[in-house]
């Protein structure tokens, strides 16, 4: 037995050497911790479990039967975060470039068979150099079989992917299906083509960080939710993201402890500009309104006229849609309406409600955003909302107009509660627009048009340009004091946490994709 008992002992120090003291040296020198030191980061304390340390490849070309490396370049297992019940898989650059083989796609589905068998939430660390290329279709199949994976995870538990190195061609698709991408500046990319392919096809001059960094895809493309600074911040960004998720489906997030004190905020009665055109920071409102410190942002430098993010309401999990006046005067466009749109179903998919605060003025015009499908796009944000179950609460700040108010979670859509603030504006269009239209011939034949105008302007605003019309309807159940929002909001959570809806039954929906 004890020379056994050495054996396995030798066999798991192999596989705890990785790919060989050189290897994790150069892991180390480009700013990398290795696979298993980003699980020590990862997991509470002597809680993860190896499963499948002793895996390796099966392939015998290309003399590949010589060089095997126990865990074949991916640990995989189970833990606790935060006490909770976590599965994971980190990949393992210092062996084959963490590229993924036969078996160490088998090692990545078993995890996710266990994760989905016993509801609890995914996370993948990537950090792989693609497919195997002396595994040939073997490893091609391998990525399709945790695409599929993904697909049938997707709402049923929380998928998360932090991208700590590249991650080209097949490789970016497992984390794209998954709920939310981190990826860390200056050491992770992800492109489905690289620099050298880009150049020949297209003869483009690119390296990897511009093609397909994290500043890249934190601004301009949208496929990162969350750009970190190094690997640790990406890991506690990790915790603190999943802190405001429930295990998977059929849960709802766990309350944070929360003792009842004053909750009038009286900061928001003096918010607003008193011109109805300058902008303002909506970051503000939700910091006022929401649990000191308690809101995440997710997408902060994408589509910045919109504003998404989880936060905490007497320490409930709630997830926050708001039109950000600071940026391009809120207005909604297509990057805009996909963003929130995303967000709206990942809430609605694990039970957490929605916040949304509404100051929208319309949706963009121009030729750049009806050539680029703004009725597609903005149909997306349309179908998120009516199709949410979850309590659903909106705020009317200031401008609520056209086919955006509808849009915005009113009323007409099945929201649960709509408030208004007194400076609340809820029209066709604005009164500018609307009494040029209306008053057209009668303001062209006065003796003063300007002065005319000015009139017919502020006749349509006192008649449409408040929130009193939409309420005498009950398209706007109160009108309440700013300070008074947060106390509002508490309550009227509290009141719909039993919600239920049933719906029509069906297979599933088409959204407009």
């Amino acid at each position: 037995m004890k020379t056994k008992i050495e054996l396995l002992k030798d066999k798991i120090a192999q596989a705890n050497a990785a790919g060989g003291p050189a290897r994790v040296e150069s892991q180390h020198k480009k700013g990398k911790l290795t696979a298993r030191e980003r699980l020590h980061f990862l997991m509470d304390e002597g809680t993860f479990e190896e499963i499948g340390m002793l895996v390796t490849h099966r392939s015998t070309d290309f003399g590949m039967e010589k060089e095997k490396y126990y865990g074949d370049g991916v640990v995989s297992g189970y833990g606790q975060i935060n006490g909770r019940l976590t599965y994971v898989f980190s990949q393992d650059f210092t062996v084959f470039g963490g590229s993924l083989s036969e078996t160490h796609a088998e090692k990545i589905c078993k995890i996710m068979d266990m994760a989905m068998k016993n509801g609890a939430p995914l996370i993948g660390l990537n950090d792989s150099g693609g497919a195997r290329i002396q595994e040939g279709v073997v490893s091609l199949g391998g990525y399709a079989d945790i695409f599929y994976k993904n697909v049938q995870a997707s709402g049923v538990i929380p998928q998360l992917s932090a991208i700590m190195g590249p991650c080209a061609g097949g490789a970016v698709y497992s984390p794209a299906i998954t709920d939310f991408i981190l990826m860390v500046e200056n050491t992770s990319y992800m492109f489905v083509t690289g620099p050298n392919v880009v150049k020949t096809v297209t003869h483009e001059n690119v390296t990897s960080e511009e093609l397909g960094g994290a500043s890249t895809h934190a601004e301009k493309s949208g496929v990162t939710h969350f750009a970190c600074a190094n690997e640790i911040e990406a890991i506690n960004h990790l915790k603190k993201l999943l802190s405001y998720m429930p295990q998977n489906c059929e849960e709802i997030p766990s309350n944070l402890h929360y003792t009842a004190a004053e909750e009038i905020r009286p900061e928001l009665n003096d918010l607003l500009p008193e011109n109805a055109n300058q902008p303002y920071d909506v970051r503000t409102i939700i910091a006022a309104i929401t649990d000191e410190a308690s809101f995440l942002e997710v997408h902060q430098a994408y589509a910045e006229n919109i504003v998404v993010g989880f936060a905490r309401l007497a320490g409930r999990s709630i997830g926050v849609v708001a039109n950000q006046p600071a940026y391009l005067a809120g207005v909604l466009d297509n990057h805009a309406s996909t963003k929130a749109a995303r967000f709206v179903r990942f809430c609605d998919c694990f039970n957490i409600p929605l916040l949304v605060l509404e100051d929208v003025p319309g949706f963009l015009p121009g030729t750049d955003q009806e050539w680029n499908g703004i009725i597609t796009n903005g149909a997306k944000l349309l179908y998120a909302f009516s199709e949410a179950t979850v309590p659903r609460i909106t705020v009317i700040t200031r401008k609520a107009y056209g086919g955006a108010y509808d849009v915005m979670n009113s009323k007409h859509i099945g929201a649960d509660m709509n408030y208004a603030w007194p400076t609340a504006e809820i029209a066709v269009m604005g009164a500018k627009g609307a009494a040029e239209i209306i008053f057209k011939r009668e303001i062209s034949t006065a003796e003063d048009p300007e002065q005319k105008w000015l009139e017919k302007e502020k006749l349509y605003a006192d008649i449409f340009a408040n929130p009193y019309r939409a309420a005498e309807r009950g398209f706007v159940d109160e009108v309440i004091e700013p300070a008074q929002t947060r106390k509002k909001l508490i309550k009227a959570f509290q009141m719909l946490e039993n919600k239920v809806v049933n719906t029509p039954r069906k297979k599933h929906g088409n959204i407009p994709l």
